[in-house]
């Protein structure tokens, strides 16, 4: 991180009174610090800022290179460097006819057409009864396995997008190596019935491939046939040998690049699923949200710009003020595994202890995210973010219109969001409390600090295409954040060391005499296990 732009933030951060005096002095504060783009509107006038703050984190942002490195990601440069790859999972949703992108000199763009237009018409097939399985029946359910990237962004949006799936069908997801998510998931569904998409880049992941063959192995011996397969198995992947090898015809394998991030890879191949439930015309929407936000993240100076609004002032409060966390609290029941989305998006990329020149970092990266859909969290853990002694910023995110107006329902969840922001930015001092007759000794008890910091993100309604939208500025934001602080987002190597062991401890627990070359503990634990299941 720029040690001198930093620090001219940080001394101007002594200058910024509480939040409720920043609204008494300034009458015009809220819409001085509110946002539009791509069918967004962000208010981030609830935060310990003021203009002359945000001038400084603006000139961080431009002291980091930030629109330089902006440019590099766009036009297919290999920023993600230890891997030696291009980060391009914008031009997965280009909307642009004419769009050129070029990697190590190839354009690819017509590779990118050629697969969404490939999904397109098988999922028309599936969604049309055109595509029928080994025994003749129409597909009924379709069952993604996958982990990760592969899992998480198809479970969030198939879920958000709902209202615009078609219901005589049934989408089911299994990552968990866990026997009981399969199992559970088989027991819901009919073998001549079931489209299994497999999705693993390599066809080697672990959980995916251990969970996919057990599916296999389930649907061989329901319908009697091996060459049934073929027909109930499609593959997202690159590794034609291995899908062959599975028993998936390599014409129903969907491919994707390795400049794209398991956890950026929604648009690609992986979005399969979500296609066959939505439609492609709807897919083709939520491509465009996030097309908007791309060309909004891309263009609009940064005092405009939400993405980096968003990143700065969780730079603010990680740096600035030490806070570890930040909550995400959609409050439409659509959005319920977003928080869990943005888990792997944001400490999946910034969780990272060395900088791009492999040196340690001296201050604090990737913020813990967590979150829950509102109305529920409000009886949960808002306690602690009212009351306790954690600063814990927080992105507050509604639609104006529901899918489902029933009576009142909507506007006393709309009016719980406001509230909330309210309650956390203003508090309620002990002043007040007295002149509303609170007994003294309950006094301390019933005041609220206030000062507490929020966004307030809000959209008309949730579709495919705010979806898409919504998605992509949080991608923007966490990208941002890792220039700042100097660190590449685009790689994971912290999740390997777990998966390399696993495989020697795999060696231990199932062999006919256990090696146990492990520590005390770990051997320990094996042996105990091993007795359990009596081996």
């Amino acid at each position: 991180m720029n040690e001198a732009a930093w620090n001219e933030v940080k001394a101007e951060m002594a200058n910024v009174k509480t939040i409720k005096e920043m609204f008494a002095e300034d009458p015009q504060r809220a819409e001085r610090f509110t946002l539009e783009a791509a069918g967004w509107t962000l208010d981030y006038s609830k935060n310990r800022i003021t203009p002359a703050l945000m001038k400084k984190l603006y000139k961080l942002a431009e002291a980091s290179n930030l629109r330089e490195e902006i440019e590099k990601m766009f036009t297919g440069a290999k920023i993600n460097e230890t891997e030696g790859r291009a980060v391009l999972h914008t031009a997965l949703r280009n909307c642009d006819p004419d769009a050129k992108v070029l990697v190590d000199g190839r354009d690819v763009m017509p590779d990118v057409r050629a697969v969404l237009a490939k999904m397109g018409d098988f999922s028309d097939s599936v969604r049309k009864g055109a595509w029928r399985g080994f025994t003749g029946k129409r597909i009924k359910n379709v069952v993604n396995i996958g982990i990760g990237g592969s899992d998480l962004g198809p479970v969030m949006a198939n879920i958000a997008l709902t209202p615009y799936s078609k219901r005589n069908m049934k989408f089911f997801f299994v990552s968990n190596v866990d026997s009981t998510h399969l199992a559970e998931t088989l027991r819901s569904v009919k073998a001549a019935e079931t489209l299994f998409i497999i999705a693993s880049k390599t066809f080697t992941t672990q959980e995916t491939m251990s969970n996919a063959e057990a599916a296999r192995e389930w649907l061989v011996k329901e319908l009697g046939d091996k060459s049934a397969v073929a027909k109930h198995f499609v593959a997202v992947s690159t590794a034609a040998k291995e899908v062959a090898e599975f028993g998936i015809d390599t014409a129903n394998m969907f491919g994707f690049w390795d400049w794209v991030g398991g956890r950026y890879s929604l648009p690609s191949a992986i979005g399969l699923s979500l296609m066959i439930a939505i439609g492609r015309s709807n897919y083709a929407k939520l491509l465009k949200g996030y097309w908007k936000m791309d060309k909004h993240f891309r263009t609009a100076k940064f005092e405009r710009n939400i993405p980096v609004n968003l990143a700065l002032l969780g730079i603010l409060y990680a740096n600035g003020y030490g806070a570890e966390t930040y909550c995400c609290l959609p409050y439409d029941q659509y959005l319920s595994r977003f928080p869990a989305y943005l888990q792997q998006m944001d400490m999946e990329s910034n969780g990272k202890g060395v900088t791009k020149d492999g040196k340690p970092v001296t201050y604090s990266t990737g913020p813990i995210e967590w979150g829950e859909p509102g109305t529920n969290g409000q009886h949960s853990f808002y306690q602690l973010i009212h009351q306790g002694t954690h600063l814990i910023p927080c992105d507050f995110i509604g639609c104006c219109r529901t899918h489902n107006p029933i009576g009142d329902l909507h506007d006393k969840l709309m009016a719980n969001l406001f509230a909330q922001t309210e309650a956390l930015a203003f508090g309620k001092t002990a002043e007040q409390c007295r002149a509303e007759g609170v007994p003294e000794k309950l006094v301390p008890f019933k005041t609220f600090e206030g000062n507490r910091p929020t966004n307030t993100l809000l959209c008309d309604q949730l579709t495919p295409e705010t979806l898409g939208a919504l998605v992509a500025m949080y991608e923007h934001k966490v990208f941002v954040q890792g220039v700042i602080w100097n660190v590449f987002s685009f790689d994971q190597w912290g999740v390997q060391l777990g998966k390399v062991l696993a495989k020697g401890v795999l060696k231990d627990l199932v062999a006919a005499k256990p090696e146990l070359k492990h520590d005390s503990s770990t051997n320990q634990l094996i042996l105990r296990y091993r007795k359990a299941v009596g081996r």
